[in-house]
């Protein structure tokens, strides 16, 4: 397992489609922070974040339902998106990049107005009172993912843990935001109107909690600040 994780890192080294700065280099200046478009990706289409994206199973399939805009999953394991990001060499995504950092920093990594939506998928709910400010759709997040936003800008969460879910809803209302769509149980046999992006593409972790016959809820809104 260490000699897969040390062979992965370094070919994330030669990834062109792998950003893979230090944490100092995040925090001062880092280059590519309000550049995304014109240096990484060389156009001028729309940015999409996902946040602790794992393989990058969803990175992936949402660039290739989305050619029309660019995807930049961001996890702090490259030897999980290695996968991802060698997928994408192999199938010539282009519109596919993976930033290894932290998801505090993400203000850091890109500028106001910068980013169009952001995907929270199946992050650790945090259910301790003490991890309180580690959970991703935590007040403090949420400011960092404003800065970043354009003005129209849209946030998903899709998670099993209805915790989370509830937890996300009354930040939602106490914080001004507003709920766009909301839904306990996407894959219910009755539901018709959830977005083909959603229910399309099965992480790893999701195909195993639906074995575990856990019910995938999903939650769409804006930031109002």
């Amino acid at each position: 397992m260490a000699k897969n994780k040390l062979k992965r890192f370094s070919e994330n080294k030669t990834f062109e489609n792998v950003v893979q700065p230090t944490r100092e280099e995040m925090i001062n200046n880092f280059p590519l922070k309000g550049k995304w478009n014109k240096e990484f990706f060389k156009n001028d289409n729309p940015i999409v974040l996902e946040l602790g994206c794992g393989k990058g199973e969803y990175t992936i399939a949402l660039a290739e339902k989305f050619p029309e805009k660019n995807f930049i999953g961001i996890d702090i394991k490259g030897a999980r998106f290695w996968r991802g990001a060698k997928t994408a060499l192999e199938n010539e995504k282009t519109n596919a990049g993976f930033l290894r950092t932290q998801i505090e920093l993400v203000d850091h990594a890109f500028a106001e107005n910068e980013v169009s939506e952001i995907w929270i998928t199946f992050p650790d709910p945090q259910i301790k009172l003490k991890r309180t400010k580690h959970r991703l759709t935590h007040p403090d997040f949420l400011r960092r993912y404003h800065k970043i936003l354009n003005e129209n800008g849209i946030v998903h969460l899709k998670t099993d843990s209805e915790f989370l879910h509830g937890y996300t809803h009354g930040i939602i209302q106490s914080e001004g935001h507003k709920v766009l769509f909301s839904n306990h149980n996407i894959y219910h046999p009755d539901n018709h109107e959830i977005p083909t992006e959603v229910v399309s593409t099965q992480t790893y972790y999701e195909q195993k909690f639906l074995d575990e016959r856990k019910n995938i809820t999903y939650i769409r809104f804006t930031l109002k600040y």
